[in-house]
């Protein structure tokens, strides 16, 4: 005959071995999802995939994320940004890259007048010249006026991604550019610094295939985020961390079929232009 005492005991393990196959399950439920995540965090050009391993995000594992504004009624964090002005994107396409004009002695300032503040890009004609001569020209044929800011990541890497017609990280100008400057001294660690901006592409590191592919997409890294020297690193945030920060602070959407995380904040470039000082 079982004793009171033994049945308590054995009650005991049976709810201690419930809640071990709950952790497990938990756990192997988390390791999807990052592993999905990981994929859905592709900064990407067409149909490019920039896939981050899982361990990308156990550096960040237990830290708080910036704290979200105050949410609006229904519950959504409240947009702090601004309206965009009357217009849309041009999605005028070309077939090469437009000849290469810029001075590589000279420094190229890029303005990007958002819906959320201005942002200002100090470019490096030398290091990168064909990638500052397509943001030259690009801006000055207004293609980026009017186009969506359409990814926001906010886990492991903390970056807002630009530059793309269409706004859903499929569009370009029709023409591709070269990778360069990846062995750029402040890429230590395989760390893209906060402030650097840089290239998406369509480099796929699992085949080593899709280099040489960026086309007019690029992403504003807002925080140090780990990240292999695949993405040409052209510039530099000067001016409007602030308006990252408030963009980053209103976090982002749930990822979409595309796995896209838009932000939550209405980010649209308005205006960009490109100058020399």
């Amino acid at each position: 005959m079982v004793t009171k005492d033994q049945r308590r005991r054995q009650l005991a393990r049976e709810k201690f071995l419930r809640q071990q196959e709950r952790r497990t399950a938990q756990r192997r439920k988390a390791h999807r999802r990052n592993a999905a995540i990981a994929v859905g965090l592709a900064i990407a050009l067409g149909a490019g995939v920039f896939a981050y391993a899982t361990d990308v995000f156990r550096d960040d594992e237990g830290k708080k994320d910036n704290a979200a504004p105050e949410a609006s009624p229904s519950g959504k964090p409240a947009d702090p940004c601004a309206r965009p002005a009357a217009g849309k994107p041009s999605g005028e396409q070309w077939k090469k890259e437009p000849a290469l004009s810029v001075d590589r002695t000279a420094s190229y300032i890029m303005r990007l007048e958002t819906t959320c503040g201005d942002i200002g890009i100090t470019m490096n004609a030398t290091k990168a010249p064909h990638t500052v001569n397509s943001f030259n020209f690009l801006a000055g044929q207004g293609f980026f006026d009017h186009t969506k800011c359409h990814r926001l990541t906010t886990g492991g890497i903390y970056v807002l991604q630009c530059g793309d017609p269409e706004g859903t990280g499929r569009g370009g100008p029709g023409y591709t550019i070269p990778d360069e400057n990846l062995k750029d001294p402040r890429l230590k660690g395989k760390v893209y610094p906060a402030g650097t901006v840089a290239m998406a592409n369509q480099y796929n590191a699992r085949t080593g295939q899709g280099r040489n592919s960026g086309g007019s997409q690029f992403f504003l890294v807002y925080k140090d985020s780990r990240l292999p020297p695949d993405y040409t690193p052209f510039g530099t945030v000067t001016g409007g961390k602030d308006v990252l920060k408030k963009i980053a602070d209103a976090g982002a959407a749930p990822p979409d079929a595309a796995q896209n995380t838009a932000p939550n904040a209405t980010v649209v470039i308005d205006r960009a232009t490109v100058r020399t000082s």
